[in-house]
């Protein structure tokens, strides 16, 4: 163990924190968007149970707890003997990005699913992301500690020890990850986003999760949707225009999973 991390563990713990902001404050300088919304302004409003700020408070605390994770993670699994500096491979990156992603994906899905299945930890743990039935860009961290713990950091961890990421490259997978998690959360299908045209799981997919119908069906988060495909769990749904304007992500058939 040590007392000191490197430039890069420090790039690795912040970086994502300034990302999620900056990525969501987009979202919030672009104000309704009442053409893209996925729900009008009028239901984010009724439908949510609980107030942004207390919701940007949840954030902060799980943004504080990511970041002490991080902190001591690289504190015990880092190195004070000096190390040469090793040539970049394009291969070896995309190669551990790509095991990363499965390995976020797979933890997640089953952490995820069995926090839905299970009576007692979702009514007193993961309930409180449900509270944004509509859900918004900023409050995608909007989660109880003992999930940001296990479900987010330890994952995240796990990702990175599997995938034997450098800090650097860690700097990388989790800005993008949260730059993912943001837009899955941002309820606007907006024309030519990149993100929704590369994967299927995305706002929309996501937004059916949301809904009460939803609650046992799209498991998967934030890459993929394979785990919710092949375990049977993927509601299959199709979007519609609203006539006052906007979209309204329907389910198209599925069958009750217990």
């Amino acid at each position: 163990m040590r007392f000191s991390l490197s430039n890069d563990e420090l790039l690795a713990t912040f970086t994502p924190v300034l990302v999620y902001w900056v990525y969501s404050g987009i979202f919030m300088i672009l104000g309704d968007l009442n053409n893209y919304r996925l729900h009008t302004k009028a239901e984010e409003e009724s439908k949510n149970i609980v107030s942004k700020t207390t919701v940007l408070k949840g954030v902060l605390l799980q943004q504080s707890i990511h970041i002490t994770l991080s902190l001591l993670f690289y504190t015990i699994t880092g190195s004070d003997k000096p190390t040469s500096p090793q040539q970049f491979s394009m291969v070896v990156f995309i190669l551990q990005f790509f095991v990363a992603m499965v390995v976020l994906d797979t933890c997640q899905y089953f952490t995820h699913r069995l926090m839905h299945m299970n009576q007692f930890l979702y009514k007193h743990v993961h309930s409180q992301h449900h509270t944004l039935i509509v859900p918004y860009a900023f409050g995608a961290l909007y989660n109880h500690p003992l999930e940001g713990l296990f479900s987010d950091a330890v994952a995240g961890a796990i990702a990175v020890a599997i995938s034997g990421m450098s800090p650097r490259a860690a700097t990388v997978f989790f800005s993008f990850t949260t730059i993912k998690t943001v837009d899955d959360h941002c309820g606007l299908w907006l024309p030519g986003n990149l993100l929704h045209l590369c994967f299927a799981n995305n706002c929309a997919f996501h937004d059916i999760h949301h809904q009460l119908y939803g609650l046992k069906r799209n498991f998967s988060n934030p890459y993929f949707v394979t785990w919710d495909k092949l375990l049977g769990t993927y509601m299959p749904y199709k979007l519609e225009k609203r006539e006052k304007g906007g979209y309204e992500a329907r389910p198209i058939a599925y069958t009750k999973t217990e």
